[in-house]
């Protein structure tokens, strides 16, 4: 949910701060801050609001130390404030911590502490770490052990960075349910939340596992398993380019992620088709345990729940067999029916979604055969899941998710296809040419994007000064429509709801008056004709629709005020192209209304806590 970076080496530590939290500003940013090692004390410098406003108050200062930690927040507990940013101090203001994630027992710790003498100068849930660790180096402690002992007593989810006067140049990182990685350079060492914000220093990392710490030192860095046992690490190779993280040439992150969906669908679509046939390994299943599945769960949050109410059209049209779309936080208190024929496919663009890995635990102590979604390599999702598809999207910076939506839909349409393959539903030749349309789709995103920013910018012009919109559609189309909604409102703020469109007169009709806009999915399939009836009963009340429709349909021009056209494509695969325009007419409406499209108030990208 946050964003952690920390060196210690033979450089000054200010820019590596500054420039890595930058990065890791699409983590959180209502408010950020720093502390260095500084002539044998810490300077602590934090302040409400984006990095930018913390690079202003740190640019003045004579700031020289090698040895920091920093932070960026989204709030969890305590509202957004200078008093409330990270990192947080002990009372002597000798320790320094930066966290991501919640503990759960922090109430208890804190009122322990302050029986004890402790002055508290935040609302937070990590300051308790700080006095905590303050107090094991008071009974003569070395950090790594006074860092240690305070996780002992830690109830939840954290990945933290500690560092302390009384040990120049020394960082101690810790994990627990919360992504935390070690760079390993000439010229020091690094510890951070992605490798994004370190890939200017090194290449060379290590993903810390739940209950592991690393001591970091200018020349070494020592890894300790949750035994406290020192072990070597496997250290990880980026090769990927910092481009992926920069705007190409695009005015902002989600318009170039946009338009690198075509990509994305070629990627995840690479090597699966083999010998005519398909090939998905690291399901981990064999062509005999795959048949004997008789449930599918999909478990997932926000977008990544709209591409699992697509799959379940696939699975169950396709597979026959049942599948059910859970949302993850749900879904693990509602005691499911699971057994070992179950599969649980979990979808995480993060990998890291703290709802999403508790639903996994528990899939997996049922007997369930868990498989993950997910587009971030090594994320707990991918290492607590039996097997794992990866979504070959690259970074994805905005906070709406976009290209990892379509990459995550094109992975569920590959799983679908293969379990309808293995029950003798679909033929050899027949998934052959499913997968050859489904390739096709890249070509027609691209058409798209050529094609339909005139009719988009249109009819957002029309409807950005609304205060609320409804999204409708039938089938594939009520999936698309759910996904259409939730982007308008993450980054416009405009007030949107999705319904299946024969839901329409059950209620939501009521919202409709002159002008309300309707956005409906009206693309050609089996229920083509039942969603223009909708539109037709909206459109008699006054509402002013706005259709994705097919290339070629003449008709749905009568209907409706703006058509936004696309190519035909079989239903089955009409979410990959429908979704493209409503991402594109979402961020035309936000700018429009002035919304920073990148980094939404309120919202996180990695959304690592319950």
């Amino acid at each position: 949910m946050c964003g952690i970076v920390g060196y210690t080496g033979h450089r000054p530590v200010k820019s590596i701060l500054i420039e890595g939290l930058a990065r890791l500003e699409y983590r959180g940013y209502d408010s950020a801050g720093i502390a260095v090692e500084q002539d044998g004390a810490l300077e602590v410098v934090h302040c409400k609001g984006k990095v930018s406003g913390l690079a202003r108050l740190v640019e003045p200062l004579g700031l020289a130390g090698t040895c920091g930690i920093g932070h960026t927040r989204w709030a969890t507990h305590g509202r957004p404030s200078e008093a409330n940013a990270h990192p947080h101090t002990s009372c002597d203001g000798r320790v320094a911590v930066v966290h991501n994630g919640i503990i759960e027992n922090f109430a208890e710790l804190r009122e322990e502490l302050e029986g004890r003498g402790h002055v508290f100068t935040s609302q937070t849930d990590t300051e308790v770490i700080a006095h905590l660790v303050e107090e094991g180096l008071a009974e003569s402690r070395d950090l790594l052990q006074a860092v240690r002992e305070a996780t002992e007593r830690l109830i939840g989810a954290y990945a933290i960075a500690v560092t302390s006067d009384r040990e120049p140049g020394t960082i101690v990182a810790a994990r627990k349910d919360s992504p935390l990685v070690v760079g390993l350079a000439k010229d020091g060492a690094y510890v951070a939340s992605d490798i994004i914000a370190v890939i200017d220093g090194t290449r060379d990392v290590a993903v810390l596992a739940d209950g592991e710490m690393a001591k970091l030192a200018p020349d070494a860095v020592t890894f300790y398993n949750a035994r406290g046992e020192a072990f070597e690490p496997e250290v990880t190779h980026v090769d990927w380019d910092l481009d992926v993280a920069e705007k190409g040439g695009y005015p902002d992150f989600m318009l170039k992620e946009i338009h690198e969906q075509p990509r994305v669908i070629r990627d995840t679509l690479a090597g699966r088709l083999v010998n005519g046939a398909l090939s998905i390994d690291e399901l981990d299943l064999t062509l005999e345990e795959l048949n004997l599945i008789d449930r599918v769960y999909v478990i997932a949050c926000g977008t990544s729940y709209h591409a699992g109410l697509i799959a379940k059209n696939l699975i169950e049209g396709w597979a026959r067999i049942p599948c059910e779309v859970e949302v993850a936080s749900e879904f693990r208190y509602r005691n499911p029916i699971i057994t070992p024929t179950t599969l649980v496919v979990a979808v995480s663009q993060s990998g890291e979604t703290a709802d999403t890995l508790a639903a996994i635990r528990d899939a997996r102590v049922k007997g369930a055969r868990v498989f993950g979604i997910t587009n971030v390599v090594g994320s707990p999702v991918a290492r607590e899941s039996d097997g794992v598809i990866y979504t070959k999207a690259n970074k994805e910076i905005a906070v709406a998710s976009t290209k990892s939506f379509l990459g995550q839909v094109v992975s569920l349409t590959l799983l679908a296809m293969l379990l309808a393959q293995v029950k003798g539903k679909l033929k050899t030749n027949q998934v052959r040419l499913l997968f050859h349309e489904l390739a096709d789709t890249a070509e027609q995103v691209e058409r798209i994007l050529a094609e339909c920013e005139p009719a988009v910018d249109a009819a957002a012009r029309a409807c950005a000064e609304a205060k609320s919109a409804l999204f409708v559609g039938r089938g594939m189309g009520a999936a698309i429509a759910c996904e259409g909604a939730l982007k308008l409102k993450e980054i416009s703020y405009l007030h949107a709801e999705a319904y299946p469109a024969g839901e329409m007169k059950h209620g939501p009709i009521a919202l409709i008056d002159e002008g309300f806009p309707v956005i409906a999915v009206a693309t050609q399939s089996p229920v083509y004709d039942k969603v223009v009836s909708n539109i037709q009963e909206a459109k008699a009340r006054g509402a002013m629709v706005v259709a994705v429709a097919t290339e070629g349909d003449e008709e749905i021009a009568r209907h409706a005020d703006h058509v936004i056209r696309i190519p035909k494509v079989r239903d089955a695969f009409s979410a990959i192209t429908a979704s493209v325009p409503l991402q594109l007419f979402a961020r035309a409406i936000a700018l429009e209304r002035g919304c920073d499209v990148d980094q939404p108030r309120n919202l996180a990208k990695s959304v690592t806590v319950e």
